[in-house]
């Protein structure tokens, strides 16, 4: 085989290496899209399940919509399907009655324990002169086996001010994330079953919004105001 005959062998083989390395690359990014992309029936089924929780939660409804105008379940996206790998240890739930955060904790429908958003982010015992806000928040099933569950934590960019179970293997979180253009509500639905993580977020975002102005609203028996006492 001559020379040039030769260069144009080695080019055509170098050619049909890339056509292949890009089939082959191609086809793995379209297995794992196709893996986590649920199909259009259960993002509306959830879709649905945020209608509900709209409903049930209508003060936190009515708190958005008076700052960024009227919305439903369809002005939500999904935009990220996460697994949850929840950081599990042996501890009792802590928040006893008569602690001024025991009335929002969120009962599991079957007695499995409770749901708890708040005790992380509040302040409120005895001994403070007055209840603050903590720059994270946590979502904590504390289980009846005794056992505490983290599913979900979030730093100072945002925070946790609902949630609801949706059944006794769902759990519904309404929020908010503070991006670069404004706070935008948000809706994280739990599977507790898959252990899987659904983000939902609103179309639309506010410029200004106060950290702790929904919380002042929710817990009536905790004064998050900066003049109260």
């Amino acid at each position: 085989m001559g020379t040039s005959r030769l260069f144009l062998f080695r080019v055509w083989i170098l050619v049909l290496i890339g056509i292949s390395a890009c089939e082959s690359s191609d086809s793995v990014k379209s297995e794992e899209t196709s893996e986590i992309s649920p199909d259009l029936g259960m993002v509306e089924e959830m879709r649905t399940q945020i209608d509900l929780g709209l409903a049930q939660k209508s003060g936190w409804q009515k708190h958005w919509a008076a700052q960024i105008g009227s919305f439903d379940s369809q002005n939500f996206e999904l935009f990220a399907l996460d697994s949850i790998d929840p950081l599990e240890m042996p501890e009792k739930n802590p928040i006893l009655e008569g602690d001024p955060l025991f009335p929002y904790q969120i009962p599991h429908p079957e007695g499995n324990g409770t749901m708890d958003i708040y005790s992380y982010k509040v302040e409120a015992q005895d001994g403070l002169d007055h209840p603050f806000l903590n720059p994270d928040s946590e979502v904590i099933w504390y289980r009846s086996d005794g056992m505490k569950e983290r599913l979900l934590f979030m730093g100072p960019s945002g925070m946790f001010e609902e949630g609801m179970w949706m059944s006794a293997s769902k759990f519904l979180v309404l929020g908010f994330l503070q991006e670069e253009q404004g706070f935008r509500p948000m809706a994280w639905i739990l599977d507790l079953d898959s252990h899987q993580l659904y983000q939902f977020r609103l179309d639309q975002l506010v410029r200004d919004y106060s950290y702790e102005s929904y919380l002042d609203l929710k817990l009536k028996s905790v004064d998050l105001t900066t003049d109260g006492v």
